[in-house]
């Protein structure tokens, strides 16, 4: 079997096929995590990446190579998860950018869009590190090139491209010794891999049924909604809630922005227009949602397009409002828009007790996530949506999760958002703490930034299996104590765990320690173990709170 060029329609069925593998290796993916720690989640997070991409793919009738591409590349940026969902969207980014501009892909072609795949993923991380899904991606690349005039056979082109990509993910531990000693290879190279094999399984005529659920426009265009709640219907200027995706044809300039945005303001308010090189995303109340969807099809095709008749739905509120209540109807009381303040804050956060502490420190808005699950980029752009302010300040509070927020910031251009590149929880509370009302946005960047490198951080949690590593062997079960860099300690009773974890992280500069209990531990031990440092370090003060996150029983922190 010999195939010389890919057209649209078999390149959507590899696409499909290369995400379902992948969402079928996920779990084995996740388990390849360095540490035994129970939230492996690369695989979870390249299969959310690569499936918001399908539902889209899916969705297209008849496609061209241009309307493909701008599905793959927009649905992936948007549902990027992680550092390595985030990487992933880029290489399909970059890919995209090549095979775009052809009707059908040849082997020139694709070992062009290899090309342009590695650079772009290579642009978007700030230092780039080898051993990892990087280096496979590169080492695929380079694979490609070599085969240009060796072949024109599409199938022996990927099948090689794909053999030498497995000797690279093979030889990752040799790049990155904290793979070698953990006796693994790097999970995002491995589930780059799994994307791979799926699509050349299609490509070779294999019939794979897709099962991710296909986008529907009422559904794809999520989050950006402003509350009616509390206006009566007479108050609603503008009735239909509006939004709507350009997939991009042509270069969409500063100006035509500028442009777009005074159209939309000349037929309705409640604006939101966020681009990129490849897309538009907009949200608008208006009167006339055929005109902001003509406008829009002036720049590329529509798509995620939604509806919604604002005055029926708060109609329909108020109507079950009054049927859950006492019998006394409820009226709307209409409350005018308030103007931006100045600084707004966003935190990522799991457990209760966290997002807690977090509103009482003055953050807006947290989002629920951590580091069993990884917002995606799109839920940092709804959470930027919700923050009425001109500048806001995004937390992440875990280092999976900074590229996706700053890849959230780099489409946002309604609001100067500025991402601290918080590494876990304690840092992320002291960096807020470092807020200075009366100081500049990039006064405070600095001040808060440097404010989270004062604090050490700890977590602990159990063993998932058997490992070595960093000269410990470690029991399936085991619990374990790890601090900003590594496993500090390691024991079968959780208190002792703890306490040896507190040891490896107070100094004789300590002055304070905080211990954040989650949701399988109990206030009682979590104090008792605060007593116990206290003894032992008599110049410490140790405070003790509600944390409530899952998979780690304690969250330390030391300063």
């Amino acid at each position: 079997m010999e195939i010389k060029t890919v057209d649209a329609a078999l390149l959507q069925k590899v696409f499909l096929a290369a995400a379902q593998n992948i969402e079928s290796q996920k779990e084995i993916i996740n388990e390849l995590n360095v540490f035994p720690v129970p939230d492996g989640d690369t695989g979870s997070n390249m299969t959310m990446t690569i499936m918001s991409a399908a539902r889209d793919v899916a969705a297209l009738k008849d496609p061209s190579m241009a309307t493909l591409a701008k599905a793959i590349s927009s649905g992936s940026l948007r549902g990027a998860r992680g550092n390595s969902g985030v990487i992933l969207s880029q290489l399909l980014r970059g890919f995209c950018k090549v095979i775009g501009d052809y009707d059908t892909i040849d082997v020139d072609v694709a070992a062009n869009a290899f090309s342009k795949a590695v650079e772009t993923a290579y642009k978007a991380v700030m230092k780039p590190k080898e051993g990892t899904i990087l280096t496979v991606a590169k080492g695929g690349a380079q694979k490609a090139a070599e085969l240009v005039g060796e072949t024109e056979d599409m199938i022996f082109f990927v099948r090689n491209v794909i053999e030498y990509m497995e000797e690279v993910l093979e030889y990752t531990p040799e790049l990155l010794p904290v793979l070698k000693e953990a006796g693994v290879v790097d999970s995002g190279g491995r589930g780059l891999l799994e994307v791979m094999k799926g699509g050349f399984d299609a490509l070779c005529g294999k019939e794979i049924e897709f099962k991710g659920e296909i986008a529907h426009p009422a559904q794809e265009a999520s989050g950006r909604k402003i509350d009616t709640s509390n206006i009566s219907t007479s108050d609603i200027k503008f009735g239909y809630c509006t939004e709507f995706i350009v997939l991009l044809e042509k270069k969409f300039t500063q100006k035509d922005e500028i442009d777009f945005k005074a159209f939309l303001e000349s037929i309705g308010d409640s604006i939101v227009c966020v681009a990129d090189d490849e897309m538009v995303k907009v949200h608008v109340h208006t009167n006339h949602p055929g005109q902001a969807f003509e406008k829009g099809l002036t720049f590329g095709q529509l798509t995620s397009m939604k509806i919604d008749n604002m005055r029926i739905e708060h109609n329909e509120k108020l109507f079950k409002e009054r049927e859950g209540s006492s019998g006394q109807p409820v009226k709307a009381v209409s409350e005018p828009a308030e103007p931006a303040k100045e600084y707004g804050f966003i935190a990522v956060a799991a457990g209760e007790g966290l997002a807690e502490i977090f509103d009482e420190l003055g953050v807006d808005h947290v989002i629920e996530g951590g580091q069993t699950m990884n917002p995606s980029t799109e839920d940092m752009l709804n959470a930027i949506d919700k923050v009425n302010a001109k500048n806001i300040f995004i937390f992440p509070n875990n280092k999976n999760i900074i590229l996706a927020a700053q890849q959230a910031r780099d489409l946002t251009n309604d609001k100067k958002i500025i991402v601290i590149p918080s590494k876990t929880i304690p840092q992320g509370i002291a960096g807020i703490i470092g807020f200075v009302a009366d100081k500049k946005p990039e006064e405070n960047e600095k001040l808060m930034s440097e404010a989270c490198l004062t604090v050490k951080s700890g977590s602990v949690t159990y063993a998932v299996r058997d490992t070595k590593i960093d000269g410990k062997d470690i029991k399936m079960g085991d619990y374990m104590g790890l601090d900003d860099k590594t496993i500090v300690s390691v024991a079968s009773d959780r208190k002792e765990a703890t306490i040896a974890l507190a040891d490896g992280m107070i100094d004789e500069d300590a002055e304070i320690a905080c211990i954040y209990y989650g949701e399988e531990a109990t206030e009682e031990e979590a104090r008792e173990i605060a007593d116990l440092i206290e003894e032992k370090y008599d110049f410490l003060e140790v405070e003790v709170h509600k944390g409530g996150q899952p998979v780690y029983y304690y969250l330390l922190s030391v300063e």
